[in-house]
This record gives C-alpha cells, sequence and structure tokens, in this order.
C-alpha cells in the first residue's frame, strides 16, 4: 500500500514539478509535502484562504457547482491548486517551474 509521500513523490515525477503538498482546506495544515523551492506552511495557510473565498462566492452566486482546481500563472511557475473531491476538505498544492 502506497503512503501519501509515496503518493506525492509520484505527482513530483511531472515535468517541471519542484514541490507538491497535501493540504487540510478546513484548518489550513499542510498534511504532507515532497520536493522544495516554496514554504509550504506559509502557501497552504495561504491558498486555504483561495479555496474559501472561491467556495464562498460560489455560492453567493448559488451556481450549485464545485471547484475543479485552481491555477495561478506566475512569470516563472504555475501554481496548482486541485480539490480532492472523494476527500472532501483536501487539496492538492503543487507548483511547477516553467521550463
Amino acid at each position: 500500500m502506497k503512503t501519501l509521500n509515496d503518493n506525492l513523490k509520484e505527482i513530483l515525477t511531472v515535468d517541471g514539478a519542484m514541490i507538491v503538498g497535501l493540504v487540510d482546506a478546513n484548518s489550513g495544515m499542510l498534511l504532507g509535502s515532497v520536493g522544495t523551492g516554496v514554504d509550504m506552511e506559509v502557501a497552504a495557510a495561504g491558498n486555504t484562504e483561495v479555496v474559501r473565498a472561491k467556495l464562498k462566492t460560489i455560492e453567493a452566486l448559488k451556481l450549485g457547482d464545485q471547484i475543479e482546481d485552481v491555477l495561478i500563472t506566475l512569470g516563472r511557475q504555475y501554481h496548482i491548486i486541485r480539490p480532492l473531491p472523494q476527500k472532501p476538505g483536501l487539496f492538492l498544492y503543487c507548483v511547477l517551474i516553467l521550463l
């Protein structure tokens, strides 16, 4: 049976991936991460706010929908937030460097 770190390491094999983590959106806590280049404790807390704000907006607009993913494009990096529908309240956060 694969561990959390095994699964995160598998995601890290994507071309350009530099760090990936699993975050609890209810608490903002980082549950695990692999890779380097970003302070994942700070990123987990900050991106929890992004997810909460989007969920609040979806609810206010009565869209009856859910977040598939959030892509934040920076000058040299992509930041991807991917909620896990099978595990409500959790999301993957991955930083990819532009090659």
